[in-house]
């Protein structure tokens, strides 16, 4: 039996679309993002005192991990400081920090970090309280291993006084989980 020309149309369409539907229901699950199983979690974690000074710091920090050679971060911190009769400081901001490593046992790192100082001092010694933002950019190298990095890193933009750091140079532990 033959049918008209139009008839025939008509079944191929219906049938294509049936197989088009079905084809676009399976597809319709989006992918899945894997953007948090390349981000670490980190930070540091200070303490210190004796003879009348107490300071307490606390900096956590993320990276994103681009491969195995590039991350990039940020991090925030937070310190206080106190020196009985001396003064008392608070000091709050943020970095940005780039994690370059070469070969898998050395890492290079770039950070920026911008911190609000707020320094009050003791009346009795007469020196007027400060309030100002400190910049600095550490440049450091490192010795890394698993998700840990040892080395030593430099403020290229040091102010001996303004710094919140008694030295340019200044030691470092990493850790990422």
């Amino acid at each position: 039996m033959r049918f008209p020309l139009h008839k025939n149309l008509f079944i191929c369409l219906l049938i294509m679309s049936f197989s088009f539907t079905s084809v676009a229901q399976l597809n319709t699950t989006p992918p899945k993002s894997d953007f948090w199983s390349h981000v670490r979690f980190g930070g540091g974690i200070g303490l210190s005192f004796g003879d009348g000074f107490f300071s307490g710091t606390l900096a956590p920090s993320a990276i994103y991990e681009f491969n195995d050679q590039v991350a990039l971060g940020v991090g925030l911190n937070g310190t206080y400081n106190k020196k009985k009769d001396f003064y008392k400081s608070t000091v709050f901001g943020g970095s940005l920090i780039g994690l370059y490593n070469p070969i898998q046992a050395i890492q290079l790192s770039a950070e920026f970090e911008e911190l609000n100082v707020s320094r009050n001092w003791d009346d009795r010694l007469g020196i007027p309280n400060d309030n100002y933002w400190y910049p600095a950019l550490f440049l450091g190298a490192g010795y890394r291993t698993r998700n840990v990095a040892v080395g030593i890193r430099y403020d290229v933009l040091y102010d001996k006084d303004k710094s919140i750091y008694a030295d340019p140079w200044a030691p470092f532990v990493r850790v990422y989980f």
